[in-house]
C-alpha cells in the first residue's frame, strides 16, 4: 500500500505548495489527481517519487520510507525524454540491464507489441511522431514491473484523438501486472476514462478537496450517460474548490481518511 501522512512542502523561496495532505492508495489503484494551478499535485508527485522530499509528513510503500528515488516507483513526465543515442528498443530495455539478454528481449518485443510499435524496434527516437514517443516512453516505466507508476499529465501536449488512444494503451498495458497509478492531469474526460477514484485538491496551499470514486466498469463509454454524470460530479467539485467553498471541517476529515 502507498501511504501518505499528513505531507507538506515548503520550497526555500516560502512558497507553501503542498499542506496536510493524507491518502491511503491501495495496490493496483488507479487514483487521478485533479485540482487548479498551484494546488500541489506535482509537488506531490514528486515527493511520492522520491525527487523531491516533502517538508513534513511521510510517504512510505509497504511500511518503506520513500525519501530517495526507488527502484519500485516509476515515473513518466509530459514530455517522453527518450535517450536520443538509443534505439527504440534499447530505450525500452534500458532498465532492465540486470536480466538476462534473452529475457531482456523477449520483454522489449513484448512491449512494443502492446503498445503497437514492433515494427519501430531500430528506429531513432528522433523519428517518431509525439504520440509514439510517449508510447514508448510508457513501455520503458512498465517493462520493469513497478510496483507503483507516477504519471504527470503524460498526454497534455498530444491532441484529442492521440491522447484517447494512449489512454487505452495504458490501460492494457497496466492489465498485466496492475501496478498502483497515481496520475496528475488537467483533462476531467482522463481522470474519469482511467481512474478508480478522482482526488481533487484545493490550492494555495495544496489540500484535499474532496475524493469521487468512479464505479464505472472498464472499458468506460465516454458517450454514456454514467460516464457524464460522474463528468459533472468532478467539474461541480473543481468549481466548488476553486471558488474556495469549503465543506465543513469534519465533512472534510471523512473524505481525507477514506482515501
Amino acid at each position: 500500500m502507498l501511504a501518505l501522512d499528513h505531507v507538506g512542502k515548503v520550497y526555500p523561496n516560502g512558497v507553501h505548495a503542498l499542506e496536510n495532505f493524507s491518502a491511503r492508495i491501495q495496490p493496483g489503484e488507479i487514483v487521478a489527481i485533479i485540482g487548479g494551478s498551484g494546488c500541489g499535485k506535482s509537488t506531490l508527485l514528486r515527493a511520492i517519487s522520491g525527487l523531491d522530499r516533502a517538508t513534513t509528513g511521510s510517504v512510505t510503500l509497504d511500511t518503506v520510507s520513500i525519501t530517495a528515488p526507488n527502484e519500485k516507483v516509476g515515473i513518466i513526465f509530459q514530455e517522453p525524454r527518450l535517450l536520443p543515442w538509443l534505439s527504440v528498443a534499447d530505450n525500452i530495455g534500458f532498465g532492465l540491464g540486470h536480466l538476462p539478454s534473452a529475457e531482456r528481449q523477449r520483454r522489449v518485443a513484448r512491449a512494443l507489441a502492446r503498445v503497437g510499435l514492433a515494427d519501430k524496434a531500430g528506429a531513432w527516437p528522433r523519428e517518431l511522431s509525439g504520440g509514439q514517443a510517449q508510447r514508448v516512453a510508457i513501455a520503458r516505466a512498465l517493462v520493469p514491473s513497478p510496483e507503483v507508476l507516477l504519471l504527470d499529465e503524460p498526454f497534455s501536449a498530444l491532441d484529442a484523438f492521440t491522447r484517447a488512444d494512449l489512454q487505452d494503451h495504458l490501460l492494457d498495458l497496466w492489465a498485466d501486472t496492475k501496478p498502483t497509478l497515481v496520475l496528475v492531469t488537467h483533462d476531467v474526460d482522463e481522470a474519469v476514462v482511467l481512474a478508480d477514484r478522482v482526488v481533487v485538491m484545493r490550492p494555495r496551499p495544496g489540500r484535499l478537496f474532496e475524493e469521487i470514486r468512479v464505479d464505472l466498469t472498464r472499458p468506460r463509454d465516454r458517450a454514456s450517460p454514467a460516464f457524464e454524470a460522474v463528468k459533472h460530479q468532478v467539474l461541480a467539485s473543481l468549481d466548488r474548490s476553486l471558488n474556495r467553498v469549503m465543506r465543513p471541517a469534519d465533512d472534510l476529515l471523512t473524505v481525507g481518511e477514506g482515501i
